[in-house]
């Protein structure tokens, strides 16, 4: 990140998609910081308590190249964080979601290109976009065959980031997460996510349901930890430009486990006995990538930035519960 924009002034990060689960925590970790702060969402965003940064929230639709191109302006670096609202199992066949998960960024370089010193651009990609491959953990050194249209959306939005970066344009950044999970920066549980989702089920005193048996492993990275990711990713971009980085905890944990801990958790704070953890067969809606165990090594990264994930499992899923049962009040 350089120290200053043009004419000495503080420099201008903006978040496109700050407004979401990931970037609501990125904008947070942010606003901490003595910057000029562009945080850009389809919702309104409240400014963080306590802003150090200098910080203007913008709701726009941003699959308009004239709202992108005046979000952007001026900006020193772009993290970008949009993904379509549907998810990634609504991706297949939705001219919409390859709207937004890939023609932004074809949209975005473009304009980017026309400035006056290429800035830094971190891009969200998934570390699902190596596919199925047979080795863990995996390193980002595996190819890459994406096997979902979610996938190939990242995958080719990746690929139009680094093609700009090597001509120059941008300093193109991907940082690839694997499944994140956690709290919001106002203490709300959000996100679409399994650990979101099994959490509202427990409270709700449902039994929670795992796909066969339990034995699934993933690598879960708490939101907080990523959105420092992103910070080390600024700090650093001119290391880590022009390909892509790996983050995750180096942990599996089978999913089996996650709920059961859960199950625990939600039970101990209401003083009942757990819900069920139940295994059933996978439904039609199922993928490969679901049945696939996934372990990240990040170690380069690491070295690169200094970053790592700070919060334990146990103590993030406690958060989670601890958020929903605040929000619930």
């Amino acid at each position: 990140m350089r120290a200053a924009g043009d004419g000495g002034q503080r420099p201008l990060i903006v978040v496109l998609g700050g407004s979401g689960f990931i970037g609501a925590a990125v904008v947070e970790a942010l606003a901490r910081r003595p910057v000029r702060l562009r945080t850009v969402g389809r919702r309104p965003q409240p400014v963080p308590a306590g802003a150090v940064a200098d910080v203007e929230a913008v709701c726009a639709d941003l699959t308009g190249r004239a709202a992108l191109e005046a979000a952007v302006a001026g900006a020193d670096t772009v993290v970008h964080l949009l993904m379509h609202t549907g998810g990634w199992r609504e991706a297949a066949g939705n001219p919409a979601a390859e709207e937004v998960n890939v023609g932004v960024m074809r949209d975005l370089v473009a304009l980017l290109g026309n400035a006056h010193r290429p800035p830094a651009v971190l891009f969200a990609g998934s570390t699902s976009q190596a596919g199925l491959p047979e080795r863990m953990p995996i390193d980002g050194s595996e190819p890459d065959r994406p096997t979902t249209a979610y996938d190939r959306h990242k995958h080719t939005a990746e690929q139009i980031l680094m093609a700009a970066d090597a001509a120059g344009l941008v300093r193109g950044v991907s940082l690839r997460l694997p499944t994140v999970y956690g709290d919001s920066p106002r203490g709300r549980l959000t996100g679409r996510g399994v650990v979101s989702t099994m959490v509202r089920k427990a409270f709700a005193g449902e039994e929670l349901t795992l796909w066969n048996d339990g034995t699934v492993e993933r690598d879960l990275l708490y939101v907080h930890d990523a959105a420092d990711a992103f910070l080390a990713g600024i700090d650093h971009a001119r290391v880590l430009a022009g390909r892509h980085w790996l983050l995750g905890t180096g942990r599996g944990v089978p999913l089996g486990d996650v709920l059961r801990t859960i199950a625990d958790l939600v039970g101990a704070h209401l003083g009942r006995p757990p819900v069920p953890v139940v295994c059933l067969p996978p439904p039609d809606l199922a993928t490969a990538t679901d049945m696939h165990s996934v372990t990240i090594d990040s170690s380069r990264f690491r070295a690169a930035t200094g970053w790592r994930p700070r919060v334990p499992l146990h103590l993030a899923l406690r958060r989670c519960v601890e958020a929903f049962a605040h929000s619930a009040r």
